[in-house]
């Protein structure tokens, strides 16, 4: 994912909002990967941190979040509206973002699996409740993790499209 956004022109930074300590943790008890809140607040922390630093200080940001990370993004982007210019979500579920829904203000585009029946339903109910731009794109024969030959190539190429759109080139 991070070489198609960057051989189109985008930076990347990619980010793991638990510690080693806390996936460990995680992977016994699921527990940590749906505190939204907690996810949000850390994905904060490091835009505001990128914000003080002068190489990135005048990038546009964008968001790219997968499964409960997507719900992350969407909050963090609505405490962020002046910063964060675009949304991205792989198989999200942007559900999780609950009532801060109709505060996203950024373009938004929700990618889903055409074979992920549950998630395409919680990703429509959620795009009729998100403000601004937004659009849902449909990979077919895709599942939930998109680990079908191609899958992942096609949500690279939507979600490069977006950011290309809203944020344009990294100079």
């Amino acid at each position: 994912m991070a070489d198609v956004l960057v051989n189109a022109g985008l930076g990347t930074l990619l980010i793991d909002l638990l510690t080693r300590d806390e996936e460990t943790i995680d992977l016994q008890t699921a527990e940590l990967r749906f505190d939204i809140r907690l996810l949000a607040e850390r994905l904060g922390s490091v835009t505001d941190w990128l914000s003080g630093e002068p190489s990135a200080a005048t990038l546009s940001v964008g968001y790219f979040g997968a499964s409960t990370g997507a719900a992350a993004a969407l909050i963090a982007a609505s405490d962020r509206p002046e910063r964060v210019r675009a949304i991205v979500s792989r198989g999200g579920r942007p559900d999780l973002a609950g009532p801060v829904l109709p505060r996203v203000r950024q373009p938004t585009l929700l990618i889903v699996g055409g074979d992920d029946d549950v998630v395409i339903e919680l990703n429509r109910q959620a795009l009729r409740e998100l403000s601004g731009i937004k659009q849902m794109m449909i990979v077919p024969g895709a599942t939930h993790l998109f680990e079908e030959p191609g899958a992942l190539e096609q949500v690279a190429a939507l979600a490069s499209e977006w950011f290309l759109r809203y944020l344009g080139k990294t100079p």
